[in-house]
């Protein structure tokens, strides 16, 4: 009711999806499950840039109406429903006041079937002529003689006037045998004929300057919002269109504006949500880097060698988990770590205390790129301060020497390998407290532990787990 107020004329105006399902209705839309098979929209999934169905499949107003649909595409050309407008069959009526018709004269609207959907007078048209569609597919002029409902002899002729959907047919008295029209064959053609064209002209004049055209221009400006240009604005169909198209293109409008506003309020909210973990990260991180400093004073101040090799460890996996939260918080992805640049940063910061031993410890960083969440990236980075401290202990604190740090990805696997070239035996660093953390940070990541010899002679411990991210051919790049 209340588009037909606002839009004489119109019973609805409907936007479809591609499955034939509404997506907004300026009214009440009847449910169809097989909207999406009818032949109308068929045409339009098809490729059909207009189609009109005076028998769509199910009644979509509470009077006589004809539903007509444009194709709607999406940003790349692919069918993404349609846009319908249904049209009241009283306000498609013809009108017969034309001094050029002949007495008698009624212009009806006829379907792809030939079956008359609208006239001036229904009774003026007998049964439908299926081959019409053909007949004037062919070129030809459509002119026949038949029955009207009421048994009486009349002239028809027809003509298209929306592609092959709609057709124009005008339904004449046939003339008398002793009339003009009988002595004068040639202007007995002629005349309906030139009629016919004038009305035809007018009629198609009429929709396609009042209809057709601003439903066009409108699917174009809803095909850019589709695309995300909310920028763009109907200003022609609200400066020259009918008042009904107006009003279309001021919801159009009111629409994008509310997006538009949607959006904004959205992308704020985001950003301060990000910001604000932003800061969460940052003071975990401080926190964490105050703990360090308080135990660093704290080993500084023991003389028990054992004490203070314990807490060392306890500083160095702590300066571990503030790593990961200034990765988060200094990282474009408050939900993901780059992992190279990581284990590069995390061995020097572990080194550094070790910067005034008695020898040079000559380290290697080789790691294929890969994202990871904080939750993965925890476990490994634990694992890794394990196997560094071991190798600092056992390996490096005296003589220095040489520490590879290797991460690969192979596939649906990846592995971390840390070696050193001490004097360092395959089945590892006994049964401590480091084996024990590293194995149960490798069960943690559903991986296995393995000791072995390294190439340079000493230890190398691998963890090898699922990959967190499945990555295309490595690419191995190496950082001394």
């Amino acid at each position: 009711g209340a588009v037909k107020a606002r839009l004489p004329g119109y019973a609805n105006l409907i936007r479809f999806d591609a499955y034939g399902r509404v997506a907004c209705a300026a009214g009440t839309t009847p449910r169809d499950p097989e909207r999406a098979h009818r032949p109308w929209f068929l045409d339009l999934a098809a490729g059909a840039h207009l189609a009109v169905a005076p028998t769509p499949g199910a009644i979509y107003s509470g009077e006589p109406s004809v539903l007509t649909a444009v194709r709607a595409e999406d940003s790349s050309g692919v069918f993404d429903g349609a846009m319908a407008a249904v049209l009241t069959l009283s306000s498609l009526k013809p009108e017969t006041a034309n001094r050029f018709l002949p007495d008698g004269a009624e212009i009806g609207l006829a379907d792809s079937r030939g079956q008359v959907f609208s006239a001036t007078t229904p009774g003026a048209f007998g049964e439908a002529r299926p081959g019409l569609r053909d007949e004037i597919d062919q070129g030809r002029t459509v002119l026949w003689s038949g029955k009207d409902a009421q048994g009486r002899r009349r002239l028809f002729s027809a003509a298209s006037l929306v592609e092959d959907d709609v057709f124009v047919i005008l339904s004449a008295p046939a003339p008398g045998i002793v009339s003009w029209a009988s002595l004068n064959p040639i202007s007995s053609m002629l005349l309906p004929l030139l009629a016919f064209a004038l009305a035809l002209l007018a009629v198609f004049w009429a929709t396609e300057r009042e209809v057709i055209r601003w439903i066009v221009y409108l699917r174009r400006v809803a095909a850019i919002y589709a695309k995300g240009r909310f920028t763009v604005r109907p200003v022609q169909a609200s400066e020259r269109a009918p008042p009904e198209i107006r009003e279309l293109a001021k919801t159009l409008d009111d629409m994008a504006v509310g997006i538009v506003q949607r959006d904004a309020s959205l992308r704020d909210s985001l950003a301060e949500k990000d910001s604000l973990m932003r800061e969460i990260h940052h003071r975990v991180k401080n926190n964490l880097q105050i703990i360090t400093s308080l135990l660093n004073m704290q080993q500084r101040a023991l003389t028990d060698p054992a004490a203070r090799t314990a807490m060392n460890d306890t500083r160095q996996r702590i300066t571990a988990l503030a790593q990961i939260y200034r990765a988060l918080y200094q990282g474009p992805d408050l939900k993901r770590v780059d992992l190279r640049p990581f284990l590069e940063e995390l061995t020097a910061l572990l080194l550094a205390g070790d910067i005034n031993g008695p020898g040079a410890v000559r380290t290697e960083v080789h790691a294929d790129p890969l994202v990871i969440d904080p939750d993965r990236l925890a476990p490994l980075a634990l694992f890794a301060v394990e196997a560094i401290t071991n190798a600092q202990k056992h390996a490096l604190a005296e003589r220095g020497g040489a520490l590879t740090v290797d991460f690969f990805v192979r596939g649906e696997e990846a592995e971390l390998a840390i070696g050193d070239d001490g004097p360092g035996a395959p089945s590892g660093p006994g049964e401590g407290v480091g084996r024990t953390l590293m194995t149960a940070f490798a069960r943690q990541l559903r991986g296995t532990v393995k000791f072995d010899v390294s190439p340079m002679g000493g230890l190398l411990v691998r963890l090898v787990f699922p990959t967190p991210q499945a990555l295309p051919a490595p690419q191995h790049q190496a950082g001394t």
